[in-house]
This record gives structure tokens, sequence and C-alpha cells, in this order.
């Protein structure tokens, strides 16, 4: 097997995982949404495939701008920020507000990527009995 294509393969894999995830997401946050997602699933799986590759492209060009705009706003040094009264500057302190903000919001997604990955498995085995 060629490397290139090695490669390809497993990058349109995570692809079609990633817009597998957030559209099953979308599908549990809306009804219609998720009739529509298994009814495709029934129908026509190939094209269900290329859809969730290409929203899977899609969601890992919008995390990797999300990454690069944090570290380079962490890699700006401060310019004239006043300090406060403990010491610490105004740009420290809005960093420690987003950086625990981005915590809970990767804490809260972890928890509904769990819950949801229970559901497709319940979901997975009702159509099995």
């Amino acid at each position: 097997m060629n490397p290139e294509n090695f490669a390809e393969m497993i990058q349109k894999g995570f692809r079609v995982t990633l817009g597998a995830t957030s559209a099953l997401i979308e599908s549990i946050q809306d009804s219609a949404k998720r009739e529509e997602t298994l009814s495709k699933m029934r129908s026509n799986f190939a094209q269900l495939t290329e859809e969730w590759a290409e929203k899977g492209a899609l969601t890992e060009q919008e995390a990797r701008n999300f990454v690069d705009s944090l570290l380079k706003q962490q890699s700006q040094p401060p310019g004239g920020e006043t300090s406060t009264a403990g010491g610490t500057n105004a740009t420290d302190v809005a960093s420690s507000k987003t950086d625990s903000q981005i915590q809970k919001e990767l804490l809260e997604l972890t928890a509904e990527l769990a819950a949801l990955r229970n559901e497709l498995q319940k979901l997975q085995n009702s159509e099995e009995n």
C-alpha cells in the first residue's frame, strides 16, 4: 500500500469520524435532524460518509484556527498593560479567565461526547434486537 494513500485514508477516516460526531451532536439537539440522519443512514450510507468527511474537514479547519488564535494570543507580549494591586497585569487576569472558561467548555464537551457515545451504543443495541 502506498504511504500517501494510507495517510489520505487515515485523514479521511479522522474527518469522517469528526463529521459523524458533529452530526450526532446536531441530531441529538434537533429531532428533525435526527430523523433525517437516520433515514440517510438507511438509504445511502456512502453519500452520508462523504457528507461527514466534508463536515469533518470543516470542523478540523475551525479547530486549527481556534488553536492557532489561542497560541497567537499567548505568544504576544503584554504591551503597556497596567498592573493591578496584586501585582498581576490585566492580560494575566483575562488570560486566566479565558483558560478556566476553555477548561470548563472542554469538560462539558467531553461529558457531552460520552453521553452521545452511550446513546449511540443504545441505538445500535436496540436496532440489533
